[in-house]
């Protein structure tokens, strides 16, 4: 696509921008709605908190996937952004769709949850003793785990890959809730924390959930794009045809090598 303001998408039809919109408002709102419902419930359990967050994702990506992307988040959006895989302005618009329904679905727990069960709505913190260096470098990596998953599994140039494409994603947000949850409550997503943080007024360490996923999300999305990308069939025949070359040469070498053996011999 490259780089590009995007300001035909806010009149034109075939962009499909509004639906896209309300795919990602709708996607995010399922997964704050089921996975920080079970972070009021899970008592410790980081098993189920990292199954709920992923096995949400993995639905997700697979309903609304040919829609919008399946962003629901401002570190993949920033990352596709950075490549230049959307327009400016659908990622702003993006971003502030995955903040409203990461609001949206937290005031609907807020109200169905009685006050006594919320333990914190599944707002992420940092653990004591963690501090805010730490946790931003938790958060980068969690961003770029995600980012590097979602830009190999969705390469044009693999279309394989589209196949396991939810899964992958769901598996890697498990993953990194598995790993870190228990040092900054393993955010991987600035909206999902932005839709607790407001609900219960619980701002502390926030810019951190902000920070630290969108870096990791762009150094990940520039890392693919530069060193990573699958090539295109065009080149892949390329290389090839170049190595067939080369063996055909090195085997009709190797064929007057011997014939002129035989010829001396004789």
């Amino acid at each position: 696509m490259g780089y590009s303001l995007g300001t035909e998408e806010l009149s034109s039809k075939s962009s499909g921008l509004w639906r896209a919109l309300l795919a990602e408002f709708v996607g995010i709102f399922i997964l704050n709605f089921f996975a920080c419902a079970a972070c009021t419930h899970a008592n410790g359990d980081k098993t189920l908190i990292s199954l709920a967050f992923g096995l949400s994702v993995f639905m997700v990506v697979m309903s609304i996937g040919h829609i919008s992307g399946g962003h629901i988040n401002p570190a993949v959006t920033a990352g596709m952004l950075a490549a230049g895989k959307v327009s400016l302005i659908r990622a702003l618009m993006y971003v502030a769709a995955q903040c409203a329904g990461a609001v949206a679905a937290t005031t609907a727990l807020d109200v169905l949850i009685p006050k006594s069960f919320q333990n914190g709505l599944g707002n992420t913190g940092l653990k004591e003793g963690v501090t805010d260096m730490q946790g931003l470098g938790f958060e980068f990596f969690l961003g770029f785990v995600l980012v590097l998953c979602v830009f190999g599994v969705c390469d044009e140039n693999k279309p394989d890959s589209r196949f396991v494409a939810p899964l992958a994603i769901g598996l890697t947000v498990t993953l990194g809730h598995l790993g870190v949850v228990e040092y900054t409550g393993s955010s991987m997503n600035p909206a999902r924390s932005f839709g607790t943080a407001f609900v219960t007024d619980s701002w502390a360490h926030h810019w951190i959930y902000w920070a630290g996923p969108i870096l990791g999300g762009v150094t990940a999305a520039l890392l693919y794009c530069q060193l990573f990308k699958a090539p295109t069939a065009s080149d892949a025949s390329e290389r090839y045809r170049t190595s067939a070359d080369d063996k055909e040469v090195m085997l009709n070498l190797m064929k007057h090598a011997a014939l002129e053996e035989s010829v001396i011999t004789t």
